[in-house]
């Protein structure tokens, strides 16, 4: 009996509210911590000055382009692996575990001898003002250090999460952020660091992360990683492709999006970017919980269409949209009250707190759309539905935003720049009606060609 059997029983028997918060809270555990750790940096670089604060929100932007491949390794490797093992193929798993693992890893490193290289250019293409530039290379130059072991954290992480074991996953992410937190102001004010001290502090706590991460995945019930294993075949680097290019533009694209907001904020001086940056990092908290939540669903969508699991799925599938709208409801009305607030906490300038807080409410307004649009994109994905997967993932911050970014400026000014995300959330939303309607018929259309004796008959069964 393969060793993942306990999780197989779990994910496609046991009663679907149980599992989903089972497998979910982990997830948004780690989730969360990672999102507070990452308002940290603002909140204690915010004490330094405001163009400080501005270059944590500009090399954001690259960090997006990082964790996007760390993503789009961890997702592909990590969907290919769950519908394998609801398939109860254990070999092509563990396989493509260590392929994943090695081309993440190399990836990071890649991206950390050419960011170094380029760092100006780099910082300047990213939205970086003249004044904002030393604080904005100084942190980037370190912050790139840490490249690999993100890229390679984040796909341990989801391979983990993805076979069931979102507990083993939570220990590494978890572990990693309350070291940076508790990190940040001994570096940056007790060592007289600055924003150097901040960078530090990240990159250490994703070496940690990375090291323990590396050491859980040979534990409990996980897939461990080994050289042995790591096969790049042509047919394993498609699968990467299709289930991890959704997130590749998802991130890829909040990178591009992030990197044209600051410019578009720039326009309006550095306390637009900072305040922009805040309502950013604000709305990430947010979103965390509905994101775990939904990759909590995930490995059960992946084990059910992997068994051929129709019913479940979509009542799986039903139960997180639920969930997750009810959070953001309580989240936008909460919000909306103290809003000012909020921005205040990290940056205590009145002109920062003017921008953010506008832009904050507007966001507000759309937040309770973003539980359907962000589930639907996960149940593509996990589905190996990658153009679907890939148009919902490119709706929120591509195909409409990047337009609007460009437009609405030009039309109400800085307003344009604070509404623009809400008014691509909302189209984001209408567009994912059609697409999830056509997936259900598409459900019905292979539930009806599957022989219900034949539970191998599934959508991947292709041996790799």
């Amino acid at each position: 009996m393969h060793r993942h059997t306990d999780n197989y029983t779990f994910l496609t028997q046991g009663p679907i509210h149980r599992v989903i918060l089972t497998m979910a809270v982990p997830t948004i555990i780690s989730m969360l911590v990672t999102s507070i750790y990452n308002l940290a940096d603002t909140f204690f670089v915010g004490q330094i000055n405001t163009q400080a604060t501005a270059a944590v929100g500009i090399v954001f932007s690259m960090m997006f382009f990082i964790q996007a491949m760390g993503f789009f390794f961890g997702h592909g490797s990590g969907n290919y692996i769950s519908r394998e093992l609801g398939a109860r193929r254990h070999d092509n798993a563990v396989k493509m575990a260590s392929t994943g693992f090695f081309l993440s890893f190399s990836t990071g490193l890649l991206m950390l001898i050419l960011g170094e290289i380029f760092l100006t250019p780099l910082s300047y293409l990213l939205g970086s003002t003249p004044t904002i530039l030393p604080y904005t290379q100084q942190y980037m130059s370190i912050i790139l250090l840490g490249a690999p072991f993100l890229t390679s954290s984040l796909t341990l992480n989801n391979q983990m999460r993805l076979q069931g074991n979102a507990a083993f996953a939570m220990y590494g992410i978890v572990t990693g952020a309350i070291l940076n937190v508790v990190l940040d102001p001994i570096l940056i004010f007790a060592c007289g660091l600055g924003i150097a001290g901040a960078a530090w502090a990240t990159v250490i706590g994703q070496v940690v992360s990375f090291s323990i991460l590396f050491l859980m995945a040979r534990r409990g019930e996980n897939i461990g990683i080994y050289l042995r294993n790591f096969k790049p075949t042509w047919a394993r680097l498609k699968e990467i492709f299709y289930g991890g290019s959704p997130s590749l533009s998802r991130q890829g694209l909040a990178c591009l999006t992030t990197m044209l907001l600051n410019i578009a904020a720039g326009e309006y001086g550095d306390s637009a970017i900072a305040g922009m940056s805040i309502v950013s990092r604000i709305s990430m908290l947010v979103f965390a919980a509905v994101i775990g939540l939904g990759q909590g669903f995930q490995p059960v969508c992946g084990f059910c269409y992997g068994a051929g699991m129709y019913d479940r799925l979509k009542a799986a599938y039903k139960y997180t949209v639920k969930i997750g709208t009810a959070f953001l409801i309580v989240c936008a009305s909460v919000g909306w009250i103290f809003s000012d607030s909020l921005i205040g906490i990290f940056r205590d300038d009145p002109q920062v707190i003017a921008v953010g807080a506008v832009a904050l409410r507007w966001q507000l307004c759309a937040y309770p759309l973003n539980a359907f649009i962000l589930v639907s994109n996960m149940l593509a994905q996990t589905c190996r539905k990658p153009w679907r997967a890939n148009f919902l993932a490119a709706s929120r911050q591509g195909l409409f935003f990047i337009p609007l970014i460009i437009l609405l400026p030009k039309f109400y000014g800085l307003l344009g720049v604070e509404m623009c995300q809400a008014v691509s959330d909302m189209l984001s939303f209408a567009f994912a009606i059609p697409i999830m309607a056509y997936t259900f018929r598409e459900f019905s259309r292979e539930q009806a060609a599957l022989k219900p004796s034949t539970p191998d008959h599934s959508p991947s069964n292709t041996k790799i």
